[in-house]
């Protein structure tokens, strides 16, 4: 459907696209993803039609999207702060792109209804703006953008001024709705949780660049550098260099010498521990004892924040296990040859 070639632009000579590529399947949710001033909005804005690329092509449908102005484009664009219209109640909200379609008034009070009903606000069409909630005034946003039926629907950050519980509960009705209408979307965020939780697939960008793109699994399991991994929350790497002794592959790191799988590769590397890879005790073959720093309770589990050997890692437990508290020693094991060995980013 959407197809971005080698996509460039500068601002003050500094690079905010540096040869994007990627496409958007129809009815798909990809989240662009990756920190501020990484190129996020403004690869929407060029998207939308509200800036143009210095170099590069957009597509739809085979269609260069070049001259073609934002209103013809048939995209819908959802802001995080929403912009709802304070003069209007919640049915003139959602309707204005019907009106500005010059849509028939019966056809657009259905669709209106329709909508309401998707985002959980039916009976609110005489409802003012202004006394909904947070979360409420959200919902109308998207109906309001969802109201045209875009061709693609671009969400800029749209859960960002939610608290984290609101968030979480709007995050999996966000998802519902957008899946349940096939509706083509591209969502900005910053959060790899809201990026897990509603993407079918994950652009990571870094300096305008892709660092890396997949589905939130492959990115998870497989991070292709350190860069991914530590956006991701995954900042338990270990500096290891993988050499050969007596016929066996050793990981020699600050906290001890682990062996490796015959396949590992030799050299420096890092060694990535995932939260959920180490386990209480010493089960596996690679056994560690540390200090626990701190204890945080996250409901199902509880992350232990351990220093072993001057080396700070974050790790989850069961809640139900046998936790040791803040100050207190800890024994854990892993196996070696489960930690992925990550690239470290060119400098």
């Amino acid at each position: 459907m959407l197809k971005i070639s080698d996509l460039h632009k500068n601002y003050a000579g500094k690079a905010a696209l540096a040869g994007l590529s990627f496409e958007v399947a129809e009815g798909e949710i990809v989240a662009l993803l990756g920190p501020s001033g990484s190129g996020k909005s403004t690869l929407l804005k060029v998207v939308a039609g509200l800036e143009k690329a210095d170099s590069g092509q957009l597509s739809w449908k085979g269609m260069d999207l070049a001259e073609v102005p934002v209103h013809q484009r048939g995209f819908g664009l959802m802001f995080q702060d929403y912009a709802l219209f304070p003069h209007r109640d919640v049915a003139g909200n959602v309707a204005f792109g019907l009106e500005m379609a010059e849509v028939e008034r019966a056809v657009s009070e259905a669709r209106v209804g329709e909508l309401l009903q998707m985002v959980g606000l039916a009976g609110f069409e005489q409802r003012e703006v202004s006394s909904l909630s947070g979360g409420e005034q959200q919902r109308v946003a998207l109906a309001r953008a969802m109201a045209p039926r875009p061709r693609l629907l671009m969400l800029d950050e749209p859960l960002g001024s939610l608290d984290r519980a609101l968030r979480e509960r709007l995050l999996m009705d966000l998802q519902h709705i957008l899946r349940a209408s096939g509706q083509t979307s591209l969502y900005v965020t910053h959060d790899q949780e809201e990026a897990y939780a509603i993407a079918d697939r994950m652009v990571l960008l870094k300096e305008g660049r892709i660092v890396q793109m997949g589905t939130p699994q492959e990115l998870y399991q497989q991070p292709a550098s350190s860069f991914v991994a530590k956006f991701l929350g995954l900042d338990n790497l270990l500096e290891t260099e993988i050499i050969e002794e007596k016929g066996k592959r050793l990981a020699r790191t600050a906290i001890g010498d682990f062996e490796m799988p015959a396949s590992s590769a030799l050299g420096k590397v890092s060694l990535l521990l995932r939260p959920d890879q180490v386990k209480l005790g010493d089960e596996g073959s690679a056994k560690l004892v540390g200090e626990v720093l701190e204890k945080r309770f996250r409901g199902s589990l509880t992350e232990l924040t351990v220093r072993v050997e001057g080396q700070v890692f974050h790790f989850d437990f069961p809640t139900q296990s046998q936790v040791p508290k803040a100050g207190e020693p800890i024994q854990i094991s892993f196996e070696p040859g489960d930690a992925l060995q990550v690239v470290e980013d060119e400098q």
